[in-house]
């Protein structure tokens, strides 16, 4: 497992990097360790195997949805407003293979009145905008998310924050938290001070 994780670790550092043009939509870049020790626990928790449909909203660069590929997930449905961070996904399909078990949607969910009936997945994970530029500009993320048909969702979020879990059992989610991480923050924005800073942030798997 030790072995694998180092892998998938360095394997998802060198993937194109995420753009983050846009200090409005919270755009952050996920490192590769984390997201390898992130995906680690969903393998652990039971809620990969290779049939699984994953779905990355607001997949950035790809990073988590990627991950679940190599980790195992059959099919990954990568889904971003930002068609530059959208092409740096691409990107790193192409470099690992991985097209042909892959799609890009360009779209913005808030814009969706309800789940796409065409759209399938057993897996969805996510790291929103977590509401600090725009008040509860993650709520789209997960009202989406709770509607939908997958069979665990994997949320990213502040460990400050607890409306995540209320919300889910309000709409017939059991939620836990798989992991309590620190995640790091690089300056890419003017309003950062420092070249570095980091975040207490929880992962958080719900479950019906």
């Amino acid at each position: 497992m030790a072995g694998g994780l180092r892998r998938l670790a360095m394997t998802l550092s060198q993937l194109p990097k995420h753009p983050q043009n846009s200090v409005e939509l919270e755009q952050y870049s996920t490192e590769g360790d984390f997201a390898a020790r992130w995906i680690s626990a969903i393998v652990e928790a039971g809620d990969l195997n290779p049939e699984s449909k994953i779905l990355d909203l607001g997949a950035g660069n790809g990073i988590l949805g990627i991950g679940l590929l190599l980790a195992g997930g059959a099919h990954a449905t990568l889904l971003e407003i930002d068609s530059d961070a959208s092409s740096k996904a691409s990107e790193g399909l192409t470099k690992l293979n991985l097209n042909e078990r892959a799609e890009l949607l360009v779209q913005d969910l808030t814009e969706w009145k309800q789940w796409p009936e065409d759209l399938e997945c057993d897996l969805l994970i996510m790291n929103p905008p977590w509401g600090f530029q725009k008040a509860k500009a993650d709520r789209p993320f997960l009202q989406l998310a709770f509607s939908s048909p997958a069979k665990s969702i994997h949320l990213l979020h502040s460990a400050n924050a607890t409306h995540p879990p209320a919300l889910g059992k309000e709409l017939g989610w059991h939620g836990e938290v798989l992991l309590d991480e620190t995640f790091r923050l690089p300056a890419n924005y003017e309003h950062h001070s420092r070249s570095m800073t980091e975040t207490a942030v929880k992962c958080w798997r719900f479950v019906r």
